[in-house]
């Protein structure tokens, strides 16, 4: 029989298509890590499989970002005195635009292990919105590279450099300033880069030590009702405000610093970690209040990471930890399901893409799994470099960021 496709249907498909081949901000369309890529290779080296490989200058952790034929990241000098965003054309691996978005003749500090470069940007049509932690908070027009609004006023001491990256949902840039001197969120006009709302972290936090106060979390638009929630992890706590106005929804103390994974939702949870103490909480969706004591669902203590952010693939969470353990989890119930030793040092965050799950770790090596209920070792892959950054996938290729260069990984 003949299917019959009519023109309306046409052009939904297309515009899904089209909003799948994008990769917008950190971890995903979605925030999660899952891409809708297809025919990936899961065998490739710096001899196969290589479609192009771009060498990226200066020094910068932050992940790539990707609109329509447009790759775009963020880099700087590694002594923080000046700072760029660059544009890599999807198809050729050719640089289109270097732009040197402004320069910081006096840096705070940032750990060698860290860079200036860390948060990953946010890019929509038009328009790509760059964060450097306390250093510069901008925004860029991407056809022609000019700077369209930038601030410099948004203070906090790193102590480490900066790790957050932003996000936007209708018309604000949300960013998350977690510093040794100051904590607190910030809704910017992303048209002009005008404060919409700042509200202060309100947090019992158990030692005056700036040390223990700070974090490098991304947050997270969770929708209960119909009514969105920003989901905002810190030191010690996780809370939610009202996007519109900052108002708190809900709270979690859970413990722990330099929290940095994102967070994820799913099956009526939303899954957090913990930061150094390397916990995973399931914390039940809906609740208002602090919720500490009846909210937890469960909690899971082994092979959790403190940076590299979870996976959820369908009723199973997957994750690694900073030194190579990789676990497999049931995401209802927190019961391990398997973990394995895969050796190595880990700083991105993982990738599910055309059924597999991708993980790269500092070393240059890329261990392929296959998501089940035992771990299914595919294959391993190794370039040049490590990686800090996270992968992305579009379409039928890789973006793997190492520490020196862009490659486009496909067939």
């Amino acid at each position: 029989m003949r299917t019959r496709w009519t023109l309306p249907f046409l052009f939904v498909t297309a515009a899904i298509l089209q909003a799948d081949d994008n990769w917008p901000q950190f971890r995903g369309p979605n925030g999660d890590g899952i891409a809708h890529a297809h025919n990936l290779p899961v065998q490739w080296s710096e001899k196969e499989n290589i479609r192009w490989k771009t060498a990226i200058h200066d020094k910068g952790w932050s992940s790539p970002v990707i609109w329509g034929d447009h790759i775009w990241m963020t880099t700087a000098r590694a002594d923080g005195k000046e700072f760029f965003a660059v544009c890599v054309e999807r198809k050729s691996g050719k640089i289109l635009h270097d732009v040197k978005l402004f320069a910081d003749p006096k840096p705070a500090y940032c750990n060698p292990y860290n860079s200036y470069a860390s948060p990953t940007p946010v890019i929509e049509k038009g328009r790509l919105y760059f964060h450097f932690g306390s250093h510069g908070t901008g925004c860029l027009d991407t056809a022609s590279g000019d700077v369209l609004w930038l601030r410099r006023d948004l203070p906090c001491y790193h102590h480490r450099g900066p790790g957050s990256s932003p996000i936007i949902d209708d018309n604000r840039l949300f960013v998350l300033f977690d510093g040794y001197d100051q904590q607190y969120v910030v809704a910017i006009d992303k048209v002009n880069g005008k404060t919409i709302w700042k509200k202060d972290r309100d947090i019992p936090y158990s030692s005056t030590d700036g040390d223990i106060k700070k974090a490098y979390a991304t947050p997270s638009i969770l929708e209960i009702n119909g009514k969105p929630q920003l989901v905002c992890p810190a030191a010690e706590a996780t809370l939610a405000y009202d996007p519109a106005t900052g108002d708190e929804i809900w709270r979690v103390i859970h413990g722990g610093m330099n929290e940095a994974t994102r967070p994820l939702f799913g099956h009526g949870l939303i899954y957090l970690t913990t930061g150094h103490t390397a916990q995973l909480i399931a914390v039940r969706q809906g609740g208002s209040g602090d919720i500490t004591k009846t909210g937890i669902v469960w909690k899971a203590t082994r092979g959790v990471p403190t940076r590299p952010s979870p996976l959820l693939v369908d009723d199973r969470l997957y994750m690694v930890s900073d030194k190579g353990i990789a676990t497999c989890l049931n995401a209802l119930t927190g019961r391990q399901i398997w973990t394995e030793r895969l050796g190595g040092d880990f700083c991105a965050s993982p990738l599910y893409a055309d059924g597999h799950i991708f993980l790269c770790d500092e070393e240059g090596r890329t261990h392929v799994l296959r998501p089940a209920a035992k771990c299914e070792s595919v294959a391993v892959n190794t370039l040049d470099h490590g990686c800090m950054a996270s992968p992305v996938a579009v379409g039928d290729a890789l973006l793997i960021r190492t520490k020196t260069h862009l490659y486009c990984v496909g067939k």
